[in-house]
């Protein structure tokens, strides 16, 4: 019970302007001091080669730890990264442009950037295809919280082959059990993609409930699935959804983290009792990790079974945004 009480519940506390402008100066500053400091390896002796690692954020920047090393012993990048994802190569940082606004760099397998350009609001979710090919994200642009009923988002996704670029996909046509839909109320956040490079999932919600969603991004359209699924993360299979389940339906009482089997509709509440407010990122088949943070807000990785066995297990402490690299 010791460790389960030491972990972390959601906050869901708002920030004022002042507050923000005030952290991300400071941030900034912080970063710039860490980035001379000793700990600070060269971008390129950090790289998205495939192997047995773990890509996270620490102390705001993009490190890799080797699966199953002791929570000291990663390699921490100078690439200042508020989220960070990675696939197949090729890598997404969310990092800030200046006091008041955000980026979104893509990275190549050594960490250097070869696109990036201006994302509004506060960053919040980051994805990369199987195949490095898709790169998603998404910001909050008012509000700051998904228990929140006012919150609002914007979710992109860029084809970095075409460089096609869709900014928001509010611009999609939305199909919701069965029948066209348009609302001023949408929102979209949480992309995963599928092995095709062109069908997604992700979160839409709207009218006051929230979707699984079926995105086509050729077709330019996504459709409803269910209901109650929140921040899908795909199974490396294909068959399989792991996401946060609002319990009893309302985000105010926080989120089970659970596995949807897409063949049967199935829902597996994993060992995970705490409330996770994350998208969770595969390790393998068998596992998710996910991120907890702390009553100070600090940050720690942590993994659970799949299929709803076991018990969570801390894999690295003051660290997020987990993105397994093979």
């Amino acid at each position: 019970m010791t460790e389960l009480t030491t972990r972390a519940r959601v906050t869901l506390a708002a920030a004022t302007t002042v507050l923000l402008a005030a952290v991300a100066i400071g941030y900034i500053h912080l970063a710039k001091d860490r980035a001379d400091g000793p700990d600070t390896v060269p971008a390129a002796a950090v790289t998205l080669d495939p192997g047995p690692r773990l890509l996270v954020v620490t102390d705001r920047r993009a490190a890799t730890v080797a699966r199953g090393e002791p929570s000291g012993a990663r390699q921490v990048s100078g690439v200042e990264c508020v989220r960070v994802y990675a696939a197949a190569g090729t890598g997404v940082c969310i990092q800030p442009e200046t006091a008041w606004s955000y980026q979104l760099v893509v990275l190549d397998r050594e960490l250097r950037p070869t696109r990036s350009f201006a994302v509004p609001g506060l960053p919040n979710r980051a994805r990369v295809s199987a195949s490095g090919r898709m790169v998603a994200w998404t910001t909050f642009v008012g509000g700051d919280s998904y228990s929140s009923g006012g919150f609002s988002t914007r979710t992109g996704i860029l084809d970095t082959r075409t460089g096609t670029l869709v900014s928001t996909l509010e611009e999609f046509a939305v199909t919701r059990e069965g029948r066209g839909y348009r609302n001023v109320d949408v929102n979209f956040w949480g992309v995963t993609f599928t092995a095709d490079d062109n069908a997604f999932y992700a979160t839409m919600a709207t009218g006051g409930k929230r979707y699984l969603v079926l995105g086509d991004f050729a077709d330019r359209t996504v459709r409803t699935i269910t209901d109650n699924v929140e921040c899908p993360s795909l199974s490396p299979d294909g068959t399989r959804i792991a996401f946060k389940q609002a319990v009893g339906g309302d985000p105010q009482r926080g989120w089970r983290l659970s596995v949807l089997d897409l063949a049967t509709m199935a829902v597996t509440n994993l060992a995970e009792t705490t409330s996770v407010d994350d998208q969770a990122a595969w390790l393998d088949d068998r596992t998710v990790a996910y991120t907890l943070r702390g009553p100070d807000g600090t940050p720690s990785i942590w993994s659970v079974p799949a299929d709803g066995t076991g018990q969570p297990t801390l894999l690295l402490n003051q660290a997020e945004s987990p993105a397994a690299l093979g």
